[in-house]
């Protein structure tokens, strides 16, 4: 089930809702409980991995060293 990000119509505000994806039309704002909505654009984000293993040469994915300790708490979470 997909998460959807909606803009209240009514009150103004944003919300996510975990919705079936043919049934979103529905669904009800948590702080006003308008049901006049517009689903929003969303962006997502995905990660791959490296050969070898994330950090494998100590270095991030994101440009930053793996000088916090390991790859376990670097920035590419490896």
């Amino acid at each position: 089930m997909p998460i959807y990000e909606f803009h209240c119509n009514e009150c103004g505000r944003d919300s996510e809702a975990l919705t079936p994806t043919t049934e979103w039309e529905g669904t009800v704002c948590p702080h006003c409980g308008s049901r006049n909505l517009s689903k929003k654009l969303s962006m997502f984000a995905a990660t791959g991995g490296t050969e070898g293993g994330a950090c494998s040469d100590g270095s991030c994915n994101w440009g930053s060293s793996c000088d916090t300790g390991g790859c376990g708490s670097c920035c590419c979470g490896g």
